[in-house]
C-alpha cells in the first residue's frame, strides 16, 4: 500500500494541494459575497477555521526547499504569537492563505475571483431591485458636509460597500484584461464606474478610481514605459513607503491634538484636510473606545481588545496587529515591488499603488473576510517567486520559472 501511496501522491502533489486551496478560495469568496449582502451569518468564526485548515493542509502538501521550511516556520511562530497575545486569528489565517497561493496559475485564479464575485455582486443587486433584499437607496446624515442626503446602494447596505464592490471588480479587470483590452472595454470601464461613482455619491471612490483608469490607460497606451525601471521606484515609493508615512503622520496628529493637546502639525491645513475626509483622522483617536488609532498607543504585537473599526486602512494594520508585523507586511510589499521591476510588470504596479492610495482612506481591504483581497493570490504568486529566486540554486530556479511562467506572470 505505502508503495502504491507514495507514486500517487508525488504525481498528483500539485492537482491536490490546487484542490484544497480552491475549495478555501471557494468559501472566502462565498462568505464574502454573503457578508457584503444584508443577509445575517453568524458561524464565520468556524467558517474560518475550516478554510484555514485547508489552506495549512496545502502549505504542508506543497514541496518546499529547507530554507523555505524556515520562512514558513518563522511565519508561523510569529503569526501564533500574535493569535495567542491579541486573540486574533487573522495574521495566521492570511499568512497560510498566502502561502498555499505560491504555485497557482494566477490569471487563471483572478478570473475565478472576478467572474464569482461578478455572480455574487449582481445577484445581490438583483435581489435589492425587487425588494427581496436589502435596499435600494438610504437617505441619511452620512456625516458629510450636505446633511442628510440620498445615496444608492442596490442591496449592499452602504453606498461605500456598493463602490468598494465594484472597485474590486475593475481592479481585477484591470490585472487580468487592462494590458490587452481594447478602446471599447476601457470604455465600458469608465461608464460603469461613472454611473457607480454617482449613484453611490463616493467623493473619495471617484478620485482613485479617476485616478486608476488614468494610469491603466496612460500604461496601456505607453507600452514602453515599463520597461523604464523609475516607474517602479516611484511605485513602491508610493506604496507603500508614502502611504505608510502618511499613516504615522494621520496617527501622529489625531494623538498630539486630543491626547499630548499640543497644536496638530501644519494647523489650518491638517484641519481642513481632516473635515474633507469626514474626519477619518479625529476618529483614529475617537472612533475606538482605547483611542488605539493614535501613535501613543501603537504597540508591537497589538493588544488584546484592540478590534474596533476606523476608516483609515494602514492605521488599521498597525491598530490590529502591531508594528512588528506591519512592518513585515511592508517589507514584503517591497519584495512585490522588486519582482514588478524585474518582470517589468507595471499592471500589478498599477494595482498596488491604486489599493495603497485607497487604502489611506478606507479599510476594506484590511479586513478577517480574505475573499475581499484578491491582492493576496498576487502576493502568494510574486512572493513565492522572491524566496525561490533568493534560495534556490539558479538550474533549479531557473526551470521552475520556465514551468509556471505561463500561468503566475502577466496575469
Amino acid at each position: 500500500m505505502e508503495g502504491k501511496l507514495l507514486p500517487w501522491f508525488k504525481e498528483n502533489r500539485t492537482k491536490l494541494v490546487n484542490a484544497l486551496f480552491y475549495i478555501a478560495l471557494t468559501i472566502e469568496l462565498v462568505l464574502m459575497i454573503v457578508e457584503k449582502s444584508e443577509l445575517t451569518f453568524s458561524y464565520e468564526s468556524y467558517v474560518f477555521r475550516v478554510t484555514f485548515l485547508l489552506t495549512l493542509l496545502a502549505v504542508l502538501l506543497m514541496e518546499h526547499s529547507v530554507a523555505e521550511w524556515g520562512i514558513i516556520g518563522f511565519i508561523i511562530a510569529l503569526a501564533g504569537f500574535s493569535y495567542v497575545h491579541t486573540g486574533r486569528n487573522d495574521l495566521l489565517r492570511i499568512a497560510m492563505f498566502i502561502m498555499a497561493s505560491r504555485d497557482i496559475d494566477l490569471k487563471k485564479a483572478l478570473k475565478y475571483c472576478f467572474y464569482l464575485s461578478f455572480a455574487g455582486f449582481l445577484l445581490i443587486a438583483l435581489l435589492g431591485v425587487t425588494g427581496l433584499l436589502g435596499d435600494v437607496s438610504l437617505t441619511l446624515d452620512y456625516g458629510r458636509d450636505v446633511g442628510v442626503e440620498t445615496r444608492y446602494v442596490f442591496g449592499f447596505g452602504h453606498p461605500n460597500t456598493l463602490f468598494s464592490s465594484v472597485y474590486a471588480l475593475i481592479l481585477m479587470w484591470i490585472g487580468i484584461y487592462g494590458r490587452t483590452a481594447g478602446i471599447l472595454p476601457y470604455m465600458v470601464a469608465v461608464a460603469s464606474t461613472a454611473i457607480v461613482i454617482a449613484v453611490a455619491g463616493t467623493r473619495t471612490g471617484m478620485l482613485v478610481m479617476t485616478f486608476t483608469l488614468f494610469l491603466a490607460i496612460f500604461f496601456r497606451l505607453f507600452k514602453k514605459l515599463s520597461e523604464k525601471r523609475y516607474i517602479y521606484i516611484l511605485g513602491g515609493a508610493i506604496t507603500p513607503v508614502l502611504c505608510t508615512v502618511i499613516a504615522s503622520w494621520a496617527a501622529w496628529a489625531a494623538g498630539s491634538f486630543y491626547y499630548e493637546e499640543r497644536p496638530m502639525l501644519f494647523g489650518k491645513a491638517a484641519w481642513d484636510l481632516d473635515f474633507k475626509l469626514n474626519n477619518r483622522i479625529s476618529n483614529l483617536y475617537y472612533a475606538t473606545p482605547d483611542h488605539g488609532g493614535i501613535i501613543d498607543y501603537w504597540t508591537l504585537f497589538s493588544e488584546k481588545g484592540y478590534d474596533g473599526y476606523f476608516d483609515m486602512g494602514w492605521n488599521r494594520l498597525f491598530y490590529w496587529y502591531g508594528i512588528i508585523p506591519t512592518i513585515i507586511m511592508i517589507l514584503a510589499m517591497l519584495a512585490i515591488v522588486y519582482e514588478c521591476m524585474k518582470q517589468r510588470d507595471i499592471w500589478t504596479m498599477v494595482l498596488m499603488v491604486s489599493l495603497g492610495i485607497y487604502t489611506l482612506v478606507e479599510a476594506t481591504f484590511v479586513t478577517r473576510y480574505l475573499g475581499r483581497d484578491f491582492f493576496l493570490l498576487i502576493a502568494g504568486v510574486y512572493l513565492g517567486r522572491f524566496f525561490r529566486n533568493l534560495f534556490q540554486p539558479k538550474d533549479l530556479k531557473e526551470s521552475k520559472d520556465l514551468k509556471d511562467a505561463k500561468g503566475a506572470t502577466n496575469a
